[in-house]
């Protein structure tokens, strides 16, 4: 037993596993190997699942029925779900003593309202098929959210920009999500690494009439990748050919305009924040995205912006707005969550 408190978190995405042991402080346990043939004797398990649905909008202690019913979701998040349900059956059965508690990156955005929510067609098919805007990055987004508040105390209105492989913004009023740019799949919205973004439908039924497999090409072939041929940021950067220019340029250029769209939602904005591999790491995205929401009151400071560790504060001295950069740490969200939902304190 590593002390009472701690706890394994399992973040399974759709192609990898990350496992994580915090202390009762949340402190990681640096003694452990986060892939061991053997897992830590812990006394609780926090899940990361993606897809809550309409029925899970808040962490949940997962037993046999909960399970089943996160399974019967699967239609909701195909490449997703399995892969969580999976890493809790494998974790389930090393630990079976463990609490195992489910956090949800729908949850987050449960709150958005119905004007947000909900798509243009027909009644019908949104009562049948549990059709809305559900948005995803959930956790990230609320974490990175709060952190901002560690150098904008006072700020109301947030736009959180979670840039990674995944790509999605979050409009947050007072620590309330009520815009987002994914719906109800994680396709829609930005440019991603090799996810497609925003696209006309008219060109989906359009596509479907001449091309296989459209699913695919929009999940794994579109994005940076189908633009540049590479879903890596860093060398679309790099390289200075016409292909990774343009590729930049549509990323800039749909990032730019998401942000100001939850700045619409919010009515104003008090704080933009950058998390992710992308958003940590790639200086060159937030300056480019910052030199067009001038009129908003976001601008970079240059040399801050280019030398930052997260978490830190990129904006100009007199920027209305404060730019700010967060390490994501889902790990220490679905922590506070889990141990919310049991009534147990920081130690």
């Amino acid at each position: 037993m590593h002390g009472r408190g701690s706890m394994l978190i399992v973040n399974a995405g759709s192609s990898t596993l990350k496992l994580r042991l915090l202390g009762p402080a949340n402190e990681v346990d640096e003694s452990w190997d986060s892939m061991p043939d053997t897992l830590p004797d812990v006394d609780m398990v926090v899940h990361r699942i993606v897809h809550g649905g309409t029925e899970f909008q808040s962490p949940v202690v997962i037993d046999a029925d909960v399970a089943e019913r996160l399974r019967a979701l699967t239609p909701l998040a195909p490449l997703h779900q399995p892969k969580s349900m999976d890493a809790y059956d494998a974790v389930l059965k090393r630990l079976p003593d463990a609490t195992h508690v489910g956090c949800f990156d729908t949850a987050f955005h449960a709150t958005i309202p119905a004007a947000a929510a909900t798509y243009a067609i027909p009644r019908e098919w949104t009562d049948l098929y549990a059709i809305r805007r559900y948005g995803f990055h959930g956790l990230s987004h609320s974490w990175a959210s709060r952190q901002a508040l560690e150098f904008a105390p006072e700020a109301r209105k947030v736009v959180t920009c979670h840039l990674g492989a995944g790509a999605s913004l979050c409009a947050v009023l007072d620590g309330v999500s009520v815009d987002t740019t994914m719906g109800f799949t994680p396709l829609e919205g930005l440019v991603m690494a090799t996810r497609c973004g925003d696209i006309d439908p008219g060109l989906v039924l359009w596509l479907s009439e001449r091309e296989v497999d459209l699913g695919d090409a929009f999940e794994r072939r579109s994005g940076l990748a189908g633009l540049a041929g590479t879903p890596d940021m860093r060398e679309v950067i790099s390289r200075g050919d016409e292909e990774a220019r343009l590729a930049f340029a549509v990323y800039i250029h749909r990032l730019r305009k998401g942000i100001a769209s939850m700045a619409a939602s919010l009515d104003g904005i008090d704080a933009c924040v950058f998390t992710g591999g992308v958003g940590e790491n790639a200086p060159a995205v937030r300056l480019a995205a910052a030199a067009g929401l001038g009129f908003l009151g976001i601008e970079a400071d240059a040399d801050k912006n280019l030398s930052v560790t997260p978490d830190a504060d990129v904006s100009t001295a007199g920027a209305r707005v404060r730019m700010v950069v967060v390490a994501a740490r889902e790990d220490l969200e679905m922590a506070r969550q889990a141990r919310e939902l049991l009534g147990i304190a920081l130690g």
